[in-house]
């Protein structure tokens, strides 16, 4: 099997289908398709990479023209991708309440977010979308209503299924719908070649649009407004605050022969039981999604098989109820485990200190006397005395005491000069080592960062901490002449990971 590619677009689709071996009821086999395996995690990427390609075979998205989206974050991270490797700008719109890790994840790829308020859920910021794109004549990949999603699923995902099921059974297709293009792209392939396979359709319980009956509602322009049954719910991804055009066609061309309603909670609960159970990372609507299909396993006849959507992964869930007292430091129990045995416990006593001898003995690293080195002096001469950057950090790239200074610093609004000593630029004939003999002898301090402002040492990471708590490093600042305003309120030792904030503090 050749796994070589030309882009990373060419692995988009043909993702695994997996049998459940664990939490699935006896007598039946329940499958999922795990579109965790596109390559930006989620099954948005189809409809990204089909949007863009249909665009520019139309001529509607021209070279270099910046592609919008509004997404509650899966297609806009999909879009970031594509966009990426075929080189169009991207904006993407986003509701405040999303979570985190998506807007991170898309800023990450180079695409920038604008955020809506959450009290105008995704029918405000689809108007923020079509606003911005018909102000600034951008491309609206426009999700809801463009085509190319629903035949996408068509083409792609509902052949991929054939494939897997080709001379099997395959009594049940279950999905969510966000914009509907799964639902619609798929159920509508089964109905024509496989027409036992019942299509199960699902949403949330306490927004369950399509099982209100309750047409959706347009204004006087003929765009949607908010359904009258929508409700917020906890399925990120799923139901918007209107029926989606796919959805909307699914049910009407009798595509869908259940709708199920399914809790947020149980969702959020599933999604937990087939991490731990079979060992797949899948996010709150695939959780939801599985709990519909194992609803609908535990009253199949004996021998049924059963196939549910995975939509994404887990991953960019982090900040939101998913992930609800899964803690990152030790608990009791794994306390206990720890303790159980004698080497690097939390519990244990601190080493006993070496006795002093009458005379120290000097450090094998850095010692404190050296050889005049003209070169490396020269070097932190010059940079001590570049009044256009006072601010200068003599830090090792991967140093978590040192990324903690700069992290603190660009958020105080702080310019400063990083010297990275272990860095390649001073690698050569070990430079970097020898401006640390240098500073070590300036400073008579082994550690590292070390900050100065104005030519003057300020210390280390702890230090320059205190300096700004009690004002002095400000006011080193004003005496370097240094013109920007330094934000102030903020508690410095934030920036430090747990665990040296912990010794730190202490």
């Amino acid at each position: 099997m050749n796994n070589r590619y030309s882009s990373i677009l060419d692995t988009i689709g043909q993702t695994p289908t997996v049998r459940l071996n664990h939490i699935a009821p006896d007598g039946v086999e329940v499958y999922v398709k795990l579109e965790a395996f596109n390559p930006s995690g989620s099954v948005k990427d189809r409809f990204a990479l089909a949007a863009i390609e249909a665009a520019e075979e139309s001529g509607a998205l021209k070279p270099g023209q910046t592609v919008i989206e509004a997404t509650s974050g899966n297609t806009g991270i999909g879009l970031a991708v594509v966009c990426a490797q075929k080189g169009y700008p991207l904006v993407i719109v986003m509701a405040e309440n999303f979570s985190i890790e998506r807007r991170k994840l898309l800023r990450f790829l180079g695409a920038k977010v604008v955020l809506t308020p959450a009290v105008h859920r995704g029918t405000g910021m689809i108007a923020k979308a079509e606003e911005l794109a018909a102000k600034h004549g951008w491309f609206l990949a426009s999700q809801f209503d463009n085509d190319a999603n629903a035949d996408m699923h068509s083409r792609t995902t509902a052949r991929e299924i054939m494939a897997d099921f080709e001379g099997d059974r395959l009594d049940y297709f279950v999905s969510g719908y966000g914009t509907g293009g799964t639902l619609q792209g798929v159920a509508r392939v089964l109905k024509q070649e496989r027409p036992d396979t019942r299509i199960v359709a699902c949403e949330p319980d306490n927004s369950a649009l399509l099982s209100s009956q309750i047409p959706q509602p347009f204004d006087a322009s003929g765009k949607r407004t908010s359904h009258p049954t929508a409700r917020p719910h906890p399925v990120q991804g799923w139901g918007p605050d209107f029926i989606p055009k796919f959805a909307e066609n699914a049910a009407a061309d009798g595509l869908i022969d259940e709708l199920l309603p399914v809790n947020g909670q149980a969702g959020i609960e599933t999604a937990r039981a087939v991490a731990v159970q079979e060992g797949i990372f899948c996010g709150t609507s695939g959780g939801a999604t599985l709990a519909a299909a194992l609803e609908v396993a535990s009253r199949a006849e004996p021998g049924s098989k059963i196939l549910c959507m995975l939509p994404d992964t887990g991953e960019r869930y982090l900040s939101t109820p998913l992930f609800k007292g899964v803690e990152a430091e030790m608990n009791t129990e794994e306390h206990d485990i720890s303790n159980s045995t004698e080497l690097c416990r939390f519990n244990a006593p601190a080493p006993t200190p070496a006795p002093k001898t009458a005379t120290p003995k000097a450090s094998p690293i850095i010692p404190l006397e050296t050889e005049r080195d003209s070169e490396a002096e020269d070097f932190v001469a010059s940079v001590l005395a570049d009044r256009s950057q006072p601010v200068a950090i003599f830090a090792l790239e991967w140093c978590e005491f040192c990324w903690s200074v700069r992290n603190f610093l660009d958020a105080a609004g702080i310019g400063y000069r990083s010297i990275d000593l272990d860095s390649v630029a001073f690698q050569k004939n070990e430079f970097g080592g020898r401006i640390r003999k240098v500073l070590n002898a300036r400073t008579r301090i082994t550690s590292i960062p070390q900050v100065f402002v104005g030519g003057e040492f300020v210390g280390g990471c702890t230090e320059t901490f205190d300096a700004y708590s009690d004002g002095s490093l400000q006011q080193a600042l004003t005496q370097s002449n240094f013109g920007t305003a330094v934000k102030e309120g903020m508690n410095p030792y934030e920036f430090l990971p747990n665990w040296i904030a912990k010794n730190a503090i202490a």
